[in-house]
């Protein structure tokens, strides 16, 4: 599953454009491309990048063994003089990227390429297939976080993933994005990231009784004592075995700590509030109420709102396949080339969709927050030459309604430009946080947006604009092509 050599991890016609590109004098060009996203998954008003880690190790382990070379000419598509080229191949590019755990929005470049093309031509299926699928479960783990307003949130979903690397990939990303750990164990210990977990049905069902099941859990996990309530019967049954076992467990002296009952269905608002004040009668104020069964984002917000007695979740399918969004769409297009020269020319895709014509040349991002709360007022594409200055007025347009501005003077506003290199000459020159650093980071990262831009429903869109060099630059490129 965790095969460091992933060099085939890419689409037939990447290698069979290679191949093209080796026996033309496109060879020798150099090019650039962008890694982006159109639109924001869920229909959010933000995304976050994740994935990087996975995508760094990918390009440092980039190499075909002679078992791929193997298998390449056994399918009587590739020459000879290719296949001995790819005995020596390895990635001697620049990339740049966005930091995992940032917020983005659609356009952006998360990943920016520059490379010869053949090597820049064979990353992007590897690439597109990392960053979207943690991106997406970060993005998804964020809303659902921001549902159950500061309570845990535990993701339980490895058993419904679409196989093992999505279920452990997913749960790193799901951590980013604000969950407080993970039943993955697996993902515990590759990413240092917390697992957590209380006990099956099944376990219940194995004893003679509720209680003796209660029982026997309660003397193995003392200090961590969360009992499923509704194998037989929540209320009349379930709360009142928890109760019962967790007298006992006071009356010989055990300290209650890390302790209350889980509820897995029926009407989780109604019978938490039941068991809430059951459990708080009989002295047990702290113990905590968790619940899974089928969560996502918009369930937990709808329990909250009935004043359900909740302080723990467990989200599974819903988040780990992001099941109302299970793709992140992003693409990967050439922005630009050397020409004979070796000049960088610009590059631009047209289409019949306005959302797909692409933005020419070597582009950056830059993020402009409201100096004095600091939240994001825009973001800025802009071709990588042109320079920006606090010290300036900037004035911001909207490139598809041009009459929409905003100008912003001196002291009013900050600038961070948000690539940063990762590769230089295909040496490694970034070191990445951990996990859980991410997600810190990713908390700072969603604090910097506006509660307008977070809600769930009909979210604010942050604007992303073009620098005027660039709209220009992309306006005359396509009058010129059409």
């Amino acid at each position: 599953m965790y095969r460091t050599d992933l060099s085939l991890l890419t689409d037939f016609y990447e290698l069979t454009m290679m191949q093209g590109y080796h026996k033309t004098s496109q060879e020798g060009k150099t090019a650039v491309f962008d890694l982006f996203f159109r639109t924001n998954p869920s229909k959010s008003g933000y995304a976050i990048t994740a994935g990087l880690q996975q995508a760094i190790e990918y390009i440092e382990n980039l190499h075909f063994t002679n078992d791929d070379i193997d298998y390449l000419k056994s399918l009587n598509t590739f020459s000879s003089d290719f296949l001995d080229y790819l005995k020596n191949f390895k990635f001697t590019g620049e990339i740049y990227a966005i930091p995992e755990g940032t917020v983005v929005f659609p356009m952006e470049p998360l990943l920016r390429i520059k490379a010869p093309i053949m090597q820049a031509q064979l990353v992007e299926t590897a690439l597109l297939n990392i960053i979207n699928h943690q991106s997406l479960i970060a993005t998804k783990a964020s809303r659902v976080a921001w549902a159950a307003q500061g309570d845990p949130i535990l993701e339980f979903g490895l058993r419904r993933a679409q196989g093992p690397d999505a279920g452990t990939l997913g749960a790193r990303a799901a951590v980013i994005g604000g969950c407080a750990g993970t039943s993955n164990v697996l993902a515990g210990k590759l990413f240092d990231i917390p697992v957590k977990g209380t006990h099956a049905h099944s376990w219940v069902m194995s004893f003679p009784s509720e209680i003796e099941a209660f029982r026997a859990y309660a003397e193995k996990f003392p200090n961590d004592c969360t009992l499923l309530i509704d194998t037989y019967n929540t209320l009349t049954q379930g709360v009142p075995d928890a109760i019962k076992c967790f007298t006992e467990m006071r009356e010989k002296g055990i300290e209650l700590k890390h302790y209350g009952i889980r509820l897995d269905s029926g009407d989780l608002a109604y019978l938490s509030k039941k068991a809430r004040k059951m459990l708080d009668d009989a002295g047990f104020k702290d113990a905590v109420i968790s619940a899974s069964s089928d969560l996502d984002e918009n369930l937990i917000a709808s329990l909250k709102s009935q004043g359900a007695k909740i302080g723990t979740w467990g989200v599974g399918t819903r988040l780990i396949t992001s099941d109302d969004c299970p793709s992140f769409g992003g693409v990967y297009k050439l922005a630009a080339e050397t020409d004979s020269n070796g000049d960088f020319v610009p590059k631009i895709k047209l289409s019949n969709n306005p959302s797909k014509v692409t933005l020419p040349g070597i582009k950056k991002a830059i993020r402009v927050y409201d100096k004095e709360t600091g939240k994001i007022k825009a973001d800025l594409i802009a071709l990588e030459s042109e320079s920006y200055s606090e010290d300036m007025t900037l004035t911001l347009f909207d490139h598809n309604a041009t009459w929409k501005t905003m100008t912003l003077k001196p002291g009013e506003y900050t600038l961070r430009e948000l690539l940063v290199p990762v590769f230089i000459d295909g040496k490694r020159v970034y070191t990445s946080p951990s996990t859980m650093e991410i997600k810190v980071y990713a908390q700072k990262e969603l604090d910097t947006l506006w509660e307008e831009h977070r809600r769930l429903q009909n979210p604010h869109e942050v604007p992303v604009d073009l620098s005027e060099t660039l709209y220009l630059l992309r306006e005359k490129m396509i009058r010129e092509l059409k």
